[in-house]
């Protein structure tokens, strides 16, 4: 398994900046945000743009890769987190074609995976976003199988804020729907598998990755802190608002030793993808650099290399 780091975090610097600090402090890969320059940022992400796929040529592609080999970093994936069963149906159109052009770029660069969610309506029910799933997926799949591409669905639900209650925008969270959804589209979706996000479901973790580690295509490592008084207030019922923290590994409930070691026992070799979402260490780059160091150290601990 090799060290990563999700790019997003650091918006203001440019895909060669990340990587030279990347490759200096040994890490190995990068996912790479890959959002439409016009996205609003009514998301984290939105707008987050560190390669731009609209109409990149095969030299371009060549050009970043080589760039970036340079430095000993690899692409682990290309990341777009939309909602690509947005109930609007022109924004729904946007934001496929554009998952369909970050997929064909990754193509063209050799980048193995995209990972991005399925989306989902937030009033329908998990059986009805499923059901539109399986209209709108098929042709996605398809580019992607074409393209040499696997893609990754986060297993995060989406449902912290108030416009995502009570279904969330992304319906592949849970076992049952997972089955289904690599029984319908086949081998070439999988996993972006992200603890944090089982913790707070009471979704077994081991177990997730010991009866679907063969689509676990990438990880991200994100620790996840319980606000025990949250939780009294409001209620498991709330969805998560209010008493959820995202942190870094380490500062939260997540076994990691438990967690890599059962990733190993199932024979995945692919990324740990840090995740930085922790508040604590946000505000300025230097602040970011300093929570993806404490992750770094907490996950390498557990690998066999040396820093």
């Amino acid at each position: 398994m090799k060290l990563g780091l999700l790019t997003a975090p650091l918006p203001d610097l440019s895909l060669l900046e990340i990587a030279d600090w990347a490759a200096a402090e040994k890490f190995e890969m990068l996912e790479v945000c890959c959002w439409p320059k016009s996205a609003g940022a009514n998301r984290r992400y939105a707008g987050i743009t560190h390669i731009e796929v609209e109409d990149l040529s095969k030299s371009e592609g060549e050009e970043i890769v080589g760039q970036l080999k340079s430095r000993n970093i690899e692409m682990s994936a290309l990341g777009y987190y939309p909602n690509n069963l947005h109930p609007d149906p022109e924004q729904r159109k946007l934001v496929n074609e554009h998952t369909k052009k970050v997929i064909r770029a990754a193509g063209i660069m050799g980048v193995p995976v995209v990972s991005t969610f399925i989306g989902a309506d937030a009033s329908k029910t998990q059986d009805e976003n499923w059901a539109e799933a399986l209209k709108v997926w098929p042709e996605i799949v398809k580019v992607a199988t074409d393209s040499n591409v696997k893609i990754a669905i986060e297993n995060c639900p989406m449902i912290f804020s108030k416009d995502e209650w009570p279904s969330g925008h992304n319906v592949a969270y849970s076992p049952r729907i997972w089955r289904e959804m690599f029984d319908k589209f086949g081998p070439t979706v999988g996993l972006n598998l992200d603890p944090s996000h089982l913790l707070w479901q009471m979704i077994d973790i081991e177990r997730v990755i010991r009866e679907f580690g063969s689509r676990i295509y990438h990880t991200h490592v994100k620790d996840m802190e319980i606000d025990r008084e949250g939780l009294y207030n409001n209620g498991i019922m709330s969805g998560g608002i209010g008493w959820q923290r995202p942190r870094l590994p380490g500062y939260g409930e997540i076994n990691w030793a438990s967690f890599v070691a059962t990733l190993s026992q199932v024979g995945y070799d692919g990324v740990l993808c840090i995740e930085h979402e922790d508040r604590r260490f946000e505000g300025t780059n230097d602040l970011v650099k300093q929570g993806f160091l404490i992750a770094r150290n907490q996950i390498a601990a557990l690998l066999p290399m040396t820093l």
